[in-house]
């Protein structure tokens, strides 16, 4: 672990960068505050590339750089703090979470829905079209 473990931080507010799209036509915008672990943006995108078949392109707009540290069960209080367990990307409502481009609008948001389930954070399907 190259940097020190971080605090859990306060999850209130909106993006303050990052909530207009800027690569794709189509995206997934954060509604409400939360982490999403490193698993959740791999299986996210595992689900939108297998429905549009590796066509079309797909950006990830979120990076999981917050360390989550978990104690083991049964640990009594003073032991310190525990070892780093997994990684999470702070998400604030508004957010884009991902991009996607050279699909049609059915196609796109069939891959996004599916990519949305797998998000432990209520998200929105938004165009360019819409904006």
């Amino acid at each position: 672990m190259k940097f020190r473990k971080q605090q859990r931080n306060p999850q209130y507010g909106k993006a303050k960068r990052g909530f207009t799209l800027a690569f794709g036509k189509f995206g997934i915008k954060a509604m409400s505050p939360g982490w999403v672990s490193a698993r959740e943006i791999e299986a996210a995108r595992r689900a939108m590339t297998r429905y549009i078949k590796r066509g079309g392109e797909v950006w990830i707009r979120i990076f999981p750089d917050k360390p989550i540290t978990m104690t083991s069960a049964e640990v009594p209080m003073g032991s310190g703090k525990g070892a780093v367990d997994h990684f999470a990307a702070v998400v604030k409502p508004g957010r884009i979470l991902f991009e996607m481009d050279g699909v049609t609008h059915e196609v796109a948001k069939e891959a996004m829905r599916l990519a949305e389930h797998k998000l432990s954070v209520r998200t929105k399907f938004v165009s360019r079209e819409e904006e």
